[in-house]
């Protein structure tokens, strides 16, 4: 018999914990410095000036305060040098107490304004890479290694300046944490929104090829008595051909990103909205207004149409505060198919939380079909979603012999 699979070890978990930490890339794109680098390198600046001026028992003066000002402009580099920075400051953290050591000045040397050098430690495993983080700590243990020796605390003392110098470290992996599992949600929404387009969009090309053979069995059936009526059928079926190329070119782009298996379930669209406005459950009342021209609209806009509808009623139901009432207007022409859903609820300076997950994939879905889709406060209060969805952006025209 072959032996079963062997159970892992905690010296396995172990490892494959550290060499996924060691694996771990930095974060893509970090910020660029903004207005709070610069009040922070201006604060820094001005109490070391103060600090440097005006302390009395400051140890090496010179040397103290041009350490500070080195400590002071770190920060502008944090984040796209989480490492350096912390090796540049740490290091010089280590030189400084060697010299301690070795000379013997009567107090440590440095000032308080060095303090600063823990935003860099909130920056190591915030920005940087795994690798960054395991050297960078590889530096830190040492500087406080050294510092306890120096200063000879009491143990507890010890123990609280440890927790105090680690403490904006590990704020700072949490905060990465909540940043990278967010990028994965909404990455694991567009996703999912692609793969809805992707199966629209397969209907849409299905409907221009069954128009095609239609065509080619109408020219075929004329093409002995009526040569004329056999070549529109041949212009038709090149205008469809034309329209089903543009929508799998667009179809390729849905699919970017490979996804999983796609449940099958009965396309919505237009005409389903008046059932989803009138569901039972909800406490608003919903106002349906729709053209008559978005009655004839191709798979992937029809659906597109429904999921606007869908979501931004459903955000109106579970967020909009003391609203009433829900108007919901879609719009289209030979252009474009507008959609344009609001509420009466509390005016915008009302917390309204209305931009979640929900938004986004629709946003997805909107510029993937090559429109626009906005939503925010209205003018007169209340929340508003505004989507325009142009019809010639996949292919998706109307019949030709309607124009004829």
């Amino acid at each position: 018999m072959r032996p079963g699979p062997r159970s892992r070890t905690l010296e396995d978990v172990i490892r494959d914990d550290a060499w996924a930490l060691w694996a771990e890339p930095r974060v893509p794109d970090p910020p660029r410095r903004v207005w709070r680098d610069w009040a922070l390198l201006a604060a820094c600046l001005l109490d070391t000036v103060l600090e440097g001026t005006l302390r009395p028992d400051l140890v090496w003066r010179p040397l103290a305060v041009l350490f500070a000002l080195f400590t002071a402009v770190l920060p502008l580099w944090r984040r796209a040098h989480p490492l350096g920075t912390v090796v540049a400051a740490f290091g010089g953290v280590i030189g400084l107490q060697l010299v301690t050591l070795l000379a013997g000045p009567s107090d440590p040397i440095g000032l308080y304004s060095s303090a600063v050098v823990l935003v860099l430690v909130y920056a190591l495993p915030r920005w940087g890479s795994g690798r960054d983080i395991v050297l960078g700590t590889a530096v830190l243990l040492p500087a406080y290694a050294l510092s306890a020796l120096l200063d000879r605390a009491p143990l507890e003392e010890q123990i609280g300046g440890f927790v105090f110098l680690m403490m904006p470290g590990v704020i700072g992996a949490s905060v990465r944490f909540r940043s990278t599992s967010r990028r994965r949600e909404l990455e694991r929404l567009r996703l999912r929104e692609r793969e809805r387009l992707a199966r629209e969009l397969h209907d849409t090309v299905a409907h221009h090829v069954s128009a095609m053979v239609i065509r080619a069995q109408a020219g075929r059936v004329v093409a002995a008595t009526d040569p004329e009526a056999a070549v529109e059928a041949l212009l038709g079926i090149e205008e469809e051909g034309a329209r089903t190329l543009e929508a799998m070119r667009a179809m390729v782009v849905a699919l970017r990103e490979r996804g999983t298996d796609a449940e099958l379930a009965p396309r919505t669209g237009v005409a389903d909205l008046r059932r989803l406005v009138h569901a039972p459950g909800g406490g608003l009342r919903v106002e349906l207004s729709v053209d008559g021209g978005a009655g004839s609209l191709p798979p992937a806009l029809d659906a597109a149409v429904y999921r606007i509808v869908q979501e931004s009623v459903t955000n109106a139901m579970r967020h909009a505060v003391g609203a009433t009432r829900v108007e919901v207007g879609v719009v289209a022409d030979d252009r474009a198919v507008r959609v344009r859903v609001r509420d009466d609820g509390a005016p915008p300076g009302h917390a309204r939380g209305r931009s979640g997950y929900g938004l986004i994939g629709l946003r997805e879905r909107a510029d993937l079909l090559g429109g626009v889709l906005r939503a925010g406060p209205g003018e007169g209060g209340g929340w508003v979603v505004e989507a325009e969805l142009p019809r010639d952006s996949l292919g998706n025209h109307a019949d030709p012999r309607a124009r004829r």
